[in-house]
């Protein structure tokens, strides 16, 4: 590899780096092809972009980009790095899916904006809700109090109804 390829592919992790809410490093060391392929397309079915670079080229991309100093300790063997943009929690569901099945795929870190989280997080992270979860969840209690008044308003028609139709059915008698 020379150095004008080695300079793109650090320009390729830095764009990566500067794209991401989130990062995740994982070690794959003993995971073989048709498994590694599997793991790529349910990271890509999340919308997270898998890959796998040389370790002293990310070190020089995150040098450069002064984002994630902290994963630079974790660069050490065969490292698959994940990268994604709005739903922070799917790589981590992805590799817990992958370590709860073969204790293969080991979480080495991560970094979701900018706190660093170990390898040791893993069910934390993958129990993370999405995005759309919470605003799902933040829209539900938002709209509860408004149906509590709504239901009040058509209790108090209702009731109301009621009192004109038993002053109606007493008049009529």
């Amino acid at each position: 590899m020379n150095k004008t390829e080695k300079a793109e592919i650090v320009s390729r992790i830095k764009d990566l780096i500067n794209d991401s809410d989130a990062v995740y490093l994982a070690d794959y060391s003993g995971i073989n092809v048709a498994d590694i392929n599997n793991i790529r397309n349910e990271f890509r079915k999340e919308g997270v972009k898998y890959g796998v670079f040389k370790n002293t080229l990310v070190k020089r991309a995150i040098k450069e980009t002064g984002k994630y100093t902290e994963l630079e300790n974790h660069l050490v063997g065969m490292i698959g790095m994940a990268f994604v943009k709005d739903n922070v929690s799917a790589p981590a569901k992805v590799i817990k899916k992958y370590y709860d099945a073969s204790q293969k795929l080991a979480l080495k870190g991560s970094y979701i904006e900018s706190q660093f989280y170990d390898g040791s997080k893993l069910n934390e992270l993958a129990t993370l809700p999405t995005k759309a979860e919470v605003i799902a969840g933040i829209l539900g209690s938002l709209n509860s109090p408004a149906s509590g008044i709504v239901g009040t308003l058509n209790a108090v028609v209702r009731d109301l109804v009621s009192v004109i139709d038993e002053i109606a059915k007493k008049k009529a008698a």
